[in-house]
């Protein structure tokens, strides 16, 4: 479904991401785990069509998208959730939500994915007419996530979605993300809890230094030496 090939993104005279290659296969969840600056947040950027490309492809469905602008990319059916959530702060829930919903595809169906959207986050539901720069930190998030789905894609791209969490809401997130996963929706994540990202995907790429220096299945990845001693830290070293 999505196929980047040695991928290059620099900013000026730094390289951020050096010939990165992966594949999305349908109904498929892949996570992408790495330190701080390895390049996550670009790679995620830059198939959404937020950052131009300087070598390399991006396939979705066949077709080359880079170099597309970010709502070509959206129409065709990819949207990001930013870290940091990026909402209209002084809209409403709702109007954030209409938002979502801009494409020509997503407006036809807006009022029933709307009503999708809320019964998936009742909490959107009951806070509809509530500016959003009043939520909570994990209503926020919710809202972020909400308002991505209301452009209906078919890959949905989480940039940190559990970062600066309580608990009961990185629960209560990841919850959903794994009904959406039964619906057949395929995500890429990158997350700080790196154990539920791995929980989460069917395969995981790890990237360092702007590469990718290891893949595989994500269970394996779970108990390998290296994960779990480079991002799992002392969850690993308590488990077996």
């Amino acid at each position: 479904m999505l196929e980047v090939e040695n991928l290059e993104v620099s900013y000026g005279a730094l390289m951020a991401l050096h010939g990165v290659s992966l594949t999305i296969q349908p109904q498929e969840v892949v996570a992408v785990v790495g330190p701080n600056g390895a390049g996550k947040s670009t790679l995620l950027k830059a198939i959404a069509g937020l950052l131009r490309a300087r070598r390399g492809t991006i396939r979705w469905a066949g077709h080359r998208i880079d170099g597309q602008p970010p709502e070509h990319v959206l129409e065709r059916g990819i949207a990001l959730v930013p870290e940091g959530r990026r909402l209209f702060a002084r809209m409403t829930v709702r109007e954030n939500l209409e938002l979502g919903a801009f494409t020509q595809p997503a407006q036809k169906g807006r009022q029933a994915q709307l009503e999708r959207v809320y019964s998936i986050f009742p909490r959107l539901s009951e806070r509809e007419h509530q500016v959003a720069g009043l939520l909570s930190g994990g209503e926020q998030q919710m809202l972020a996530v909400a308002r991505a789905l209301m452009g209906h894609p078919t890959l949905l791209i989480l940039d940190e979605p559990s970062l600066g969490l309580a608990p009961r809401f990185v629960e209560s997130l990841f919850s959903v993300l794994a009904e959406l996963k039964r619906d057949g929706m395929s995500f890429m994540i990158v997350d700080q809890n790196v154990h539920m990202a791995l929980q989460l995907a069917q395969r995981a790429y790890i990237l360092e230094g702007g590469r990718i220096v290891r893949e595989g299945e994500a269970q394996r990845m779970l108990h390998d030496d290296h994960v779990r001693a480079a991002y799992l830290g002392p969850l690993a070293r308590g488990t077996s």
